[in-house]
């Protein structure tokens, strides 16, 4: 609820009054709704103990008050006091039968119970006596959440938002069930029809940018995000969020200006200067690229992307020994990521330093890393050291998460024939003449030894397609 400058004064008053009568313990008069306000407003400080003397004070003076009944009633509940709470609730009920906030708060002690259907039924019951219809439409579709009915939930929101065309919470409620169902060009249908009735809402033309990137519809995002940044220029997420567009569209100098709004509106984020680190980078601006991405580890130094954007830009300049440094610099901060060993193995085996390479394979699995190029990378490593035995139980780990890999099988052939150990070469041979025959060639690359033997030939003419 929003006072006016009259009724904040007036409120302001009100809690002054009351700290100062505290202070010399002079007992002086409040009206019931001054005592309410001072009430709630204690507890949503959380001071839950001033809350207190403030009700006692409000019903030695106002015993007969529903209002504050009511009030007495919300802190029994906050202190999971139900029984007590339900038993005033029906004492005011039976005086009162037609006020709505009665059911709302009967409502509030069946949900604490987790009976959200029988607090459903008590707030469709409110809906006939209330004036504020968007509050209880809200807690309706609050219940319908806890139930994980997101198509009533959705529906409830709504409503609340026909009541109350401004209520942003309902607004966000809305979009997460439409998201949640798998709705989302229904979702932005929705925020057509709300924007043209709220035009200058900034949360509703976010949201509908949100929705279109997630669809990969990039200029509609832009044309979003745009309006919402021209409605509010503080609009922080929403220049993000334009940025990324505009980076999906190639626009990189206007990403990068809109990156760096995002940074004049609040401290840099390790994300933004990545970014426009990335941006530069694309641009061809290797310099700013690499200031910026310097940026974005000084500023998180836990942030593995920076380190990696780093790591990876060097790589691609062939300039190993600084992509080392920076690998080097990042595993002293974090050794247990994968990520960064496996960049490790790869330098160190660009520059072959093939035991370092090994070694940082290794550590990469060992952190995580399963992906199956790292596997083959470290076995052929193994292979390449004469580890043939290591090289094989390798291997045959990896065959457990890719138990159907032609990669896997080849090596595996060439390796058993390696150590003659021909009917487990014949075996792993035919598995992979079996997955991909025409790429039965990995033999005669890895091993030109087996690849001459007789029988091997003899296996790829049999199964020739």
């Amino acid at each position: 609820m929003q006072l006016s400058d009259e009724d904040e004064d007036d409120y302001n008053l009100s809690l002054s009054k009351f700290e100062s009568m505290l202070k010399t313990n002079k007992v002086l008069f409040f009206d019931s709704e001054e005592f309410e306000d001072i009430i709630l407003h204690y507890l949503d400080m959380g001071k839950s103990s001033l809350a207190k003397k403030a009700l006692k004070l409000a019903l030695e003076q106002h015993p007969k008050s529903t209002g504050l009944k009511l009030v007495q009633v919300e802190m029994l509940v906050y202190d999971d006091k139900l029984d007590q709470a339900e038993k005033l609730l029906n004492e005011l009920f039976a005086i009162e039968p037609n006020n709505e906030e009665i059911y709302i708060q009967k409502a509030n002690i069946y949900s604490k119970r987790d009976n959200h259907e029988k607090a459903v039924e008590l707030l469709k019951t409110a809906l006939k006596y209330t004036d504020d219809f968007a509050d209880v439409y809200n807690l309706i579709g609050m219940e319908y959440l806890f139930m994980d009915n997101l198509e009533m939930a959705k529906e409830s929101f709504i409503k609340c938002l026909e009541e109350d065309v401004e209520d942003q919470t309902a607004l966000y409620n809305v979009v997460y069930c439409f998201e949640f169902l798998d709705q989302n060009e229904l979702a932005i249908e929705y925020l057509k029809k709300y924007i043209d009735k709220n035009p200058y809402s900034e949360i509703a033309w976010h949201q509908m940018g949100r929705l279109n990137y997630g669809l990969k519809k990039y200029n509609e995002a832009l044309v979003a995000f745009d309006y919402a940044t021209l409605i509010d220029d503080e609009f922080l997420g929403a220049f993000m969020e334009k940025a990324k567009a505009l980076e999906r569209l190639k626009k990189y100098k206007e990403a990068i200006e809109s990156y760096n709004r995002t940074i004049e509106l609040d401290d840099p984020t390790s994300y933004a200067l990545l970014r426009i680190g990335k941006c530069y980078e694309k641009l061809g601006n290797k310099v700013l690229a690499l200031k910026f991405f310097n940026k974005t580890v000084h500023e998180d130094p836990l942030l593995d992307k920076g380190w990696i954007a780093i790591t990876d830009f060097y790589v691609r300049q062939k300039n190993f020994q600084k992509a080392l440094h920076y690998v080097n610099k990042a595993l002293s901060i974090d050794n247990e990521n994968r990520f960064y060993w496996k960049r490790y193995a790869t330098i160190n085996k660009e520059m072959n330093l093939f035991e370092e390479a090994e070694f940082g394979y290794r550590k990469a699995v060992e952190h995580g890393d399963y992906q199956l190029d790292t596997w083959l990378f470290w076995v052929d490593i193994l292979q390449f050291q004469g580890e043939f035995e290591s090289a094989i139980q390798t291997l045959l780990q990896a065959s457990e998460y890719f138990p159907e890999e032609y990669e896997v099988e080849y090596r595996l052939a060439g390796l058993y024939f390696m150590l003659l150990d021909d009917k487990k070469g014949k075996f792993h041979l035919s598995n992979g003449l079996r997955l991909n025959y025409k790429n039965n060639t990995i033999i005669k690359e890895l091993f030109p030894v087996v690849w001459d033997r007789k029988m091997v030939q003899n296996a790829i003419n049999k199964n020739k397609k």
